[in-house]
């Protein structure tokens, strides 16, 4: 697949299934990760890589995660929580590890890290690996990030989910490029 035929037709995986990257899978996507634009060549992206049991360890902050923000949550509620760690073979946490009071502002070291995550997508596509961008509570959570080994300043930007996809893949409207551009005022 050649890489504007991956860029037009990516889509999301919400549905994944063993097996997972190979070893040589995943040193390509790190490698097309780490080629995102970053002004300053800061470098803020960090990645955490969980497979087979490390997820399981995932699956603890996140229902730690949960019973902070909801202390009355049931067993049902946390074990709900803890198997979103387990929909996919591997997950890769990719963290902006922000520079304060720097010139280049910390909302563009976070978006570098998105364009990361997006190059990793891209390269999953075409590798053809299923993937899907999840955030959610577990991006914002000052526990978590503590917990994944990250300061309260830092930013989680995707919980990367890989693996080979399940069913068949959504299909995205036919929509114009057109349909989103503006006029200046």
């Amino acid at each position: 697949m050649d890489t504007i035929t991956a860029l037009t037709t990516r889509v999301s995986s919400p549905r994944l299934d063993s097996p997972g990257p190979s070893e040589e899978q995943l040193d390509l996507l790190l490698r097309a990760a780490i080629r995102a634009p970053d002004h300053g060549l800061l470098r803020p992206w960090r990645f955490i890589i969980l497979q087979g049991e490390e997820r399981e360890r995932l699956g603890d902050i996140m229902v730690a995660q949960l019973l902070e923000e909801q202390p009355e949550a049931d067993r049902r509620s946390q074990e709900i929580a803890r198997n979103k760690a387990l929909r996919a073979p591997t997950i890769i946490v990719a963290v902006a590890e922000v520079t304060e009071n720097h010139k280049i502002p910390v909302w563009e070291q976070v978006l570098a890290v998105g364009a990361a995550v997006q190059n990793m997508m891209v390269a999953a596509y075409e590798l053809g690996l299923g993937a899907m961008w999840r955030t959610g509570a577990m991006a914002n959570s000052d526990l978590a990030k503590e917990k994944l080994g990250f300061a309260p300043k830092d930013q989680v930007v995707a919980y990367l989910y890989l693996g080979s996809p399940v069913g068949s893949l959504k299909s995205l409207p036919d929509e114009s490029p057109n349909d989103f551009i503006r006029s200046l005022p």
